[in-house]
């Protein structure tokens, strides 16, 4: 087979404010590669099927010499961040041809790893849903809601529970296992098609924040047992003021900050020790060991059989990744945010 082109999405310039595509990130196509003979030298070439969009990767978007739970990109080299892929050819003895991977991707068409990461696996999908479900709710959102809810939520059968941008696919999963152990659920999304989604996953109280003042309805429908944070900001002001005795706090991300945004002042900071408040920041790394397996025996059966819906926005095409990485900070993504790189036989996306 003559050489095809290999597409990789580099990393241009660091962004000041909100990432820019075709500034902060570029297309490049100048590369060839020959799949049937590039050298493997005992690794394995893998063709890239699906990569995730994280809000996470715009704080990688930085000067190497910030420090941070994450690496720095690279300027000149390949985003990277969680993908789907088939072996094409191996000479790894635990990696075979046809095998499908999830690991962290380089944001290229085709390459070559010299021997099996510590992140990756060997999915079976027995279920045969789409390989984009492994990006999303099977992925790391699904893992980092599953880890930490059972971690940390102590949930008990009639706690309030309150879960902002839960339209995404963290959100979305918590507001699911929040309802399977029979608690009220408050959510929060960014727009009434948003909220209409919510709904249909059974929370009880879903608004729009953007047109819903966040106060009023958790002392309205409150206090919360357990807040569930996304954003950070006022929101999380806000639920510090409405929290029960005891009310456990678990910070997953605070979007309201990645972007270049004036820092926010917290007002009701001292109720974190009158109200006793349990409040636990966590990398969904730091708990793999405990929980990888429980996910994998556990949830792909629960989204195959629909118990957990979810639901994606999958765009095509490796040069649309900036545009994609910029829907997520600002919101317009409708769903789990999947770059469709290449189809593959055995199932769709």
């Amino acid at each position: 087979m003559a050489p095809v082109t290999n597409g990789r999405h580099l990393f241009n310039e660091i962004p000041k404010g909100f990432p820019e595509p075709g500034k902060t990130t570029i297309q490049d196509t100048s590369e060839t590669i020959d799949l049937d003979n590039v050298p493997l030298n005992g690794g394995f070439l893998v063709k890239t099927l699906v990569l995730s969009i994280d809000p996470y990767m715009r704080g990688r978007m930085r000067e190497p010499h910030i420090k941070s739970y994450s690496e720095p990109y690279l300027l000149g080299q390949p985003l990277n961040n969680f993908g789907v892929g088939v072996v094409l050819r191996s000479e790894h003895p635990s990696v075979k041809a046809g095998d499908h991977i999830y690991d962290i991707f380089p944001f290229q068409q085709y390459w070559i790893a010299k021997k099996p990461s510590p992140s990756q696996r060997i999915l079976k999908n027995e279920e045969n849903l789409p390989w984009s479900a492994y990006v999303g709710v099977l992925g790391m959102p699904g893992q980092t809601a599953f880890y930490g809810w059972n971690e940390y939520s102590l949930a008990k059968k009639g706690d309030v529970a309150f879960i902002t941008s839960a339209a995404g696919p963290v959100g979305a999963t918590v507001v699911q296992l929040a309802k399977a152990e029979g608690l009220k659920v408050i959510a929060s999304a960014g727009s009434e098609e948003k909220v209409a989604f919510v709904k249909s996953l059974g929370a009880d109280v879903v608004f729009n924040y953007k047109t819903t003042d966040t106060l009023e309805v958790l002392q309205r429908e409150g206090p919360i047992n357990v807040y569930w944070d996304n954003v950070g900001g006022p929101t999380l002001d806000a639920a510090i003021a409405t929290a029960a005795t005891g009310a456990r706090f678990i910070e997953c991300g605070m979007i309201s900050a990645y972007n270049g945004e004036e820092p926010y002042t917290l007002k009701n900071i001292t109720s974190i020790v009158g109200k006793q408040l349990r409040i636990s920041g966590f990398l969904v790394f730091a708990l793999h060991h405990k929980y990888i397996e429980r996910f994998y025996a556990e949830m792909p059966a629960r989204v195959a059989s629909g118990e957990i819906k979810y639901t994606e926005d999958v765009t095509e095409g490796l040069e649309n990744a900036g545009k994609v990485i910029l829907d997520v900070q600002t919101g317009k993504n409708k769903g789990k945010a999947v770059v469709g790189v290449a189809h593959d036989s055995k199932s769709s996306l």
